[in-house]
């Protein structure tokens, strides 16, 4: 059922046009003939769509980020790995269109449910709508939040202000907290079947609005700790706890009937310039990690890499890449949809592959850090028990099912858990892995972390230093310039080199002569 809705989703849906966080600009030009209201159900199941071909599909995640998260290297068309086509030109759609699009249909059905009464329905946006926001502070650091989305009602503005990263943490906060009680005792219908993450059900909701609290309150974990661990507290204690296993997971299934398919298949139809990275290949061979047959393929040229698998060096010029094409290993089969026009690589299955908004390994990683620092009623002596857990859920999530393989990773003397801060580099590093498929989350994880210590830019970087953030939105910087200017003068330089307000130094241990602005 979930498929059927996605896949007519697919074919229908107003387009929203206008400025960047600026909200609807159509009102003085509306065909009176065309409609210009949706069902809330429609509009959310559009939102879902949309957010996950976003943040976790081929564009930010897949051409972006996983180049600075270093799962994998450009071998043809080494710009973006080069940071040359991740300026403000080639970023700014990931800034502007979340605003115009799915962040505005959600304000809209959050709206409707507050107008109906039914939390049923606007928690659930609420929710989704937070999880949007995050990937954007986190790429820009400060951003329209409070004042965005207002362009079309009355005392809005079109020009909005951009609010302080640590008070956008701070209204996650709040929201979800809202969004999970609103939806303790709630009764009636909900979303239903135009929900594709959950159909409908309440519970879940209350799940993932507490883990996505999780997820923001750890972020903190350098620049405000006792924030941070008020906000963990608050998170597991919150009515419907948080996930508890893989089945948990707030996921996103696609049709894989040719129209609507996982966006990751989608983009390997054509394109064949993706492969491993060297800095997480060494990683998983070096412990002979079960799920590096499942995540990568064997190289076709076996002369450096005698093993089978291997990586290639990221930030590399183009000649210097293109060399690789055939020495280090292309993602692995799980992500291709069949037959390409490159070759035959995995199955027409995997088109219908889910996608992953979050995942229960990253709770229960976050719940070892939580036990390693003492936060949220968790204690040390309970870290050890979360941190397996956590590499065990990554397992079964990307199927691996031999138990021996298993229990030898994890008694292998890097993978055994060592405790104290030997112990939150583990967590780091192991959270790192288990974020393959979501670029956005692993940069964020690494800036907060420094884990995996080995990510470094390429030799052929346009930056001696990994980016710490996006370029503000070349379109922003034209209609809202003053108000971007006020974020800049709070904020810092717009370039990359900027640490947004949860990027501290504080508590990260990165390796001696790391890179100045790393």
């Amino acid at each position: 059922m979930k498929r059927n809705i996605l896949a007519k989703v697919a074919t229908a849906g107003a387009l929203a046009v206008g400025v960047a966080a600026c909200g609807d600009l159509t009102g003085l030009n509306r065909n009176p003939n065309s409609p210009t209201e949706a069902p809330p159900g429609a509009l959310f199941t559009r939102a879902v769509s949309m957010t996950a071909q976003r943040w976790i599909g081929s564009g930010y995640d897949l051409r972006q980020t996983e180049w600075l998260a270093q799962h994998f290297g450009e071998v043809f068309y080494p710009d973006e790995d080069r940071y040359v086509r991740l300026g403000a030109a080639q970023t700014t759609g990931s800034f502007d269109n979340p605003y115009v699009t799915e962040l505005e249909d959600l304000k809209k059905v959050v709206e409707a449910g507050e107008e109906q009464e039914k939390p049923g329905i606007s928690a659930p946006a609420m929710v989704l709508q937070t999880y949007g926001f995050g990937y954007i502070t986190d790429s820009f650091g400060d951003v329209p939040y409070s004042d965005a989305l207002n362009g079309d009602v009355e005392g809005g503005s079109l020009l909005p202000a951009y609010d302080a990263q640590k008070d956008i943490y701070d209204g996650f906060f709040t929201t979800l907290d809202a969004a999970t009680q609103a939806l303790s005792g709630a009764t009636g219908t909900g979303l239903g079947n135009a929900d594709p993450i959950y159909g409908g059900d309440f519970e879940m909701w209350q799940k993932f609005s507490n883990s996505l609290r999780l997820r923001f309150a750890m972020r903190l974990s350098n620049v405000d700790p006792a924030k941070a661990a008020a906000q963990i507290q608050a998170a597991l204690d919150a009515p419907g706890g948080v996930f508890e296993n893989n089945d948990d997971a707030a996921t996103i299934p696609w049709p894989g009937d040719g129209i609507v398919d996982h966006p990751w298949t989608v983009n390997f139809q054509t394109r064949d310039d993706h492969r491993m990275s060297r800095t997480l290949m060494d990683i998983l061979i070096a412990t002979n990690d079960p799920r590096m047959p499942i995540v990568a393929q064997p190289v076709q040229d076996s002369s450096l890499y005698p093993g089978g698998y291997g990586g290639m060096p990221n930030g590399l010029s183009a000649d210097s890449a293109g060399k690789y094409a055939k020495l280090a290993s292309r993602p692995g089969e799980i992500f291709y949809g069949g037959q390409t026009t490159n070759g035959y690589f995995g199955s027409p299955t995997n088109a219908a592959r889910p996608s992953y908004f979050m995942t229960y390994a990253e709770v229960a990683f976050i719940k070892a850090e939580a036990a390693e620092r003492g936060w949220g009623g968790l204690t040390p002596a309970q870290a050890e028990e979360f941190y397996e857990e956590g590499i065990r859920s990554s397992m079964e999530q990307w199927g691996v099912t031999n138990a021996t393989a298993i229990a030898n990773y994890l008694a292998d003397p890097a993978v055994a858990y060592k405790g104290g801060v030997d112990g939150l580099k583990q967590i780091g590093l192991q959270k790192w892995i288990a974020f393959i498929g979501d670029g956005g989350q692993a940069w964020a994880e690494w800036r907060r972390t420094c884990q995996p210590e080995t990510i470094r830019p390429g030799p052929a970087a346009i930056v001696r230093f990994v980016p710490r953030r996006f370029y503000y939105s070349t379109t922003e910087t034209q209609a809202n310039g003053s108000n971007v200017a006020a974020a800049v003068a709070r904020q810092g330089p717009d370039d990359f080199q900027t640490r947004i307000y949860w990027d501290s130094e504080k508590g990260v241990t990165c390796p001696a002569g790391y890179p100045e602005g790393a």
